[in-house]
């Protein structure tokens, strides 16, 4: 009986110490705290679900332990410092370096044991997502629309009938007025209305000669109006304010400019240093969506779904011929066929970066100053719109030559700007004793802002 005792306590306690080291291999790690480190420091490079610069990384320690015997002690090796685990010989790690074409990973010596056993506990566990309010209320609302819908359908049905009577009614109403009608006409044919009948004009040129004096009147009248219009129409060719096309593949320079505050010139490079501030390139954007293969941001704009962002990303890949499963191009480009927007006629000079270097903050407060209540805070929004709140980029404003040289009227000169002060120097201080009644304030028109020459070849 004691042996017995004996024996089984010693079971419990193998049980115990089994249960304990199972416990210790497998929660050794906080997922939730895991998935913020992965977020700030793996995310550029990896993803859970597929391979983008990096292997995908979800089910990564199982995957190892399995295939190659190593465990979490060989992660937190690979992570803090992937040179020197190669440098040491080891096998496997020099193995992943050839089939990722010898990209270094970047090394993390930062991080502790203890944040990289929650990034692999993240990989191994993600926390399943909690549910939004919006799917929630949608989820709850889903027995409601079955039941709106057909007390939509019942609306539908009255209605169609109450247009069905309305409709007869006017038929009715109408037969009624052709009674009516007729029979005035044949009291107008009567004797007693036939001395006033040939007192009446009967024809145009009765009413013309009758009329003579006005009729000339209106004539003049109607041609001044159709010369008008006619000079109104040709002032305006070329002119399209509004004008907002879509293009070939959707981009909301809302969510770009607007929501992830990427500065224009990022971009759009030549604005500064060019004539013209140019299309990006699509290797641009491939500066960016060669990581972001999907859309994860919070803004959708009304009507659109994640589904259809994902799809327009997927269209970069196919102009730029890009495979994102091999993180390599193939060498089969398509080009984009982008619908230009703002374009001046060829007999008109503007050099942007006249505008954004000489220009930039006298733009800027000019048109602050004629617009309080809609400020600006670069100065591409004076002439192209709020653009960061453009879904689709329409032409702001007119463009006209009128346009152009009301602003040049108006818009002082910065004599602070470095460029200025030093190119014009003399310039601004002669124009400060000409025109001493401005206080040294010297618009552009002053320093040749309204010259044929300067616009035009």
């Amino acid at each position: 009986m004691i042996s017995w005792s004996k024996h089984y306590k010693k079971g419990l306690l193998a049980i115990g110490l089994l249960l304990a080291t199972t416990a210790s291999i497998y929660a050794q790690g906080d997922a939730k705290n895991g998935e913020k480190l992965f977020k700030a420091n793996c995310a550029a490079c990896h993803a859970l679900d597929k391979q983008l610069v990096g292997p995908a990384l979800g089910g990564v320690v199982d995957k190892v332990k399995k295939e190659q015997n190593l465990d979490e002690a060989w992660f937190i090796k690979w992570i803090k410092d992937n040179k020197a685990l190669r440098a040491s010989g080891d096998k496997y790690a020099n193995e992943l370096y050839e089939k990722f074409n010898k990209v270094e990973m970047t090394a993390f010596p930062s991080l502790s044991d203890q944040d990289i056993k929650d990034i692999l506990e993240y990989t191994t566990n993600p926390p399943k997502e909690e549910p939004k309010a919006e799917d929630a209320a949608g989820a709850a609302s889903a027995d409601q629309g079955s039941s709106a819908d057909l007390e939509k359908e019942r609306q539908g049905k009255n209605d169609g009938l109450i247009i069905f009577a309305s409709l007869l009614a006017i038929g009715g109403l109408l037969i009624w007025l052709l009674i009516k009608l007729r029979g005035l006409v044949k009291l107008q044919q009567t004797d007693e209305l036939g001395g006033l009948n040939d007192n009446r004009v009967t024809s145009f040129a009765d009413f013309y000669k009758k009329y003579n004096g006005v009729g000339k009147l209106a004539l003049a009248l109607l041609a001044v109006f159709a010369f008008y219009g006619v000079w109104n129409w040709l002032m305006w060719i070329g002119v399209y304010k509004g004008y907002q096309p879509e293009q070939p593949i959707h981009f909301s320079h809302k969510i770009h400019a607007g929501e992830n505050k990427i500065d224009c010139q990022m971009c759009h490079t030549g604005a500064k240093y060019g004539k013209v501030s140019e299309i990006p390139s699509m290797n641009v954007c491939m500066n960016c969506h060669r990581m972001i293969s999907e859309y994860n941001g919070k803004y959708m704009e009304p009507g659109k779904d994640k589904a259809f962002y994902d799809g327009e990303i997927q269209k970069i890949y196919a102009a730029t011929g890009w495979d994102p499963s091999k993180q390599m191009y193939t060498g089969k480009t398509k080009p984009v066929e982008w619908v230009r927007i703002h374009n001046m006629p060829d007999f008109v000079y503007f050099n942007h970066s006249q505008h954004v270097v000489a220009g930039e903050q006298a733009i800027i407060n000019s048109y602050n100053k004629k617009n309080p209540n809609d400020q600006i805070d670069t100065v591409c929004k004076a002439c192209h719109g709020k653009v960061d709140t453009m879904n689709v980029v329409q032409m702001a404003n007119d463009f006209t030559m009128g346009w152009c040289i009301e602003c040049h009227r108006t818009t002082e000169v910065d004599m602070n700007n470095g460029y200025n002060k030093e190119y014009f120097k003399n310039l601004h201080d002669k124009l400060a004793k000409q025109y001493p009644a401005s206080g040294g304030k010297v618009t552009v028109d002053a320093i040749g802002g309204l010259e044929c020459g300067k616009c035009h070849y």
